[in-house]
């Protein structure tokens, strides 16, 4: 009795025994139970990616006019402040030349039309000649404002950092001639760094913009919280996947860095139990309470399976033990044991 007591003692608040009803020598499986909770869980979109510049977060710096890039003073991943120097540009010769000639060509039409004044004064021009000299100044100082404007009143110029951030590409190395427009480097903003995950499309309607994520770079480091900060409306054409953009706060992540991200959509309720309790072979999926010292099969509906535990739907008696090791071992009806702890 003694023996018998002790056997029956770490189910003690778990319902009938399990071994209650067992005869001596009958077949057995060992088992380990739980009680049945209802509750929620999260539900969980898993997805990996990299950190990125946002669409919106970076800048390619470039010259309007044709030249030569004589000096980088930054390097890819190089962090810049607003201001900082980032290369020096030369003009092309003939773009400064462009330039000189626009400046003589205004010139000239000033001189023009002062003489024409001057000529309508004394009865020899008409009023039409002074409009016409009028239009060629207003066409010369436009033409030169363009110029200017797009770079050409300087024969060298320094290129500086419009803004906090990383240089994420240089196009053109030291010495190198460049076309007009040709990029040159490429900056993110700082804060204007993004992880993008592919996500399965089949997923996409559990997503919605401001869902908290969980982002854990896969080179290691404790995870970073964010949120879903955008959701593709198209597959993307190279992977098959929709594009999400998450949130995260600035400095945490560098361009390019792998990462795996856990964003939570959601909770479902129901009977939380470990995931490893829910058998799903041989037929539609069920658990088995301990009933009288013998497994009984509950038919169940899993509305969420995961690695952290499943939530099921079912006829399950709160005051009965659900078996948990074991429950790939037993059969509906079979004789069981608790193993000790």
């Amino acid at each position: 009795m003694i023996a018998l007591s002790a056997l029956l003692a770490p189910l003690a608040g778990c319902g009938t025994p399990p071994d209650a009803d067992r005869q001596e020598g009958e077949p057995s499986v060992l088992v380990s139970l739980t009680r049945p909770t209802r509750g929620s869980l999260p539900q969980e979109i898993e997805a990996f990616g990299a950190a990125t510049p946002a669409t919106n977060g970076t800048e390619t710096i470039s010259m309007a006019q044709p030249g030569q890039i004589t000096s980088l003073a930054v390097t890819p991943g190089s962090a810049v402040h607003a201001g900082q120097t980032l290369a020096t540009f030369a003009l092309a010769p003939t773009a400064r030349s462009t330039f000189l000639q626009a400046q003589e060509a205004l010139l000239a039409a000033q001189k023009q039309r002062a003489s024409t004044a001057q000529l309508l004064a004394q009865q020899l021009a008409t009023r039409d000649q002074l409009v016409q000299a009028d239009k060629a100044v207003s066409d010369a100082r436009v033409a030169l404002a363009g110029l200017r404007a797009e770079g050409a009143g300087q024969a060298v110029q320094t290129l500086r950092a419009p803004f906090a951030g990383t240089v994420i590409a240089i196009s053109a190395a030291q010495g190198d001639r460049t076309l007009p427009g040709a990029p040159i480097m490429t900056l993110a903003r700082a804060g204007g760094i993004v992880v993008t995950v592919g996500v399965d499309p089949a997923r996409r309607a559990a997503l919605s913009v401001g869902q908290p994520a969980r982002l854990a770079p896969l080179a290691g480091g404790a995870p970073i919280m964010g949120h879903v900060l955008r959701i593709d409306s198209a597959l993307n054409p190279r992977t098959r996947m929709i594009d999400v953009d998450l949130a995260f706060p600035s400095g945490v992540l560098l361009p390019g860095e792998g990462v795996q991200a856990t964003i939570a959509t959601g909770q479902v309720s129901g009977w939380v139990v470990p995931h490893k309790t829910v058998v799903t072979a041989d037929g539609p999926a069920h658990v088995f309470q301990a009933v009288g010292g013998k497994a009984k099969a509950v038919p169940v509906r899993v509305a969420l399976s995961s690695d952290s535990g499943d939530v099921v739907e079912g006829a399950l008696d709160p005051a009965r033990p659900i078996i948990v090791d074991g429950a790939y071992q037993v059969q509906d009806g079979i004789a069981i044991r608790q193993d000790q702890p």
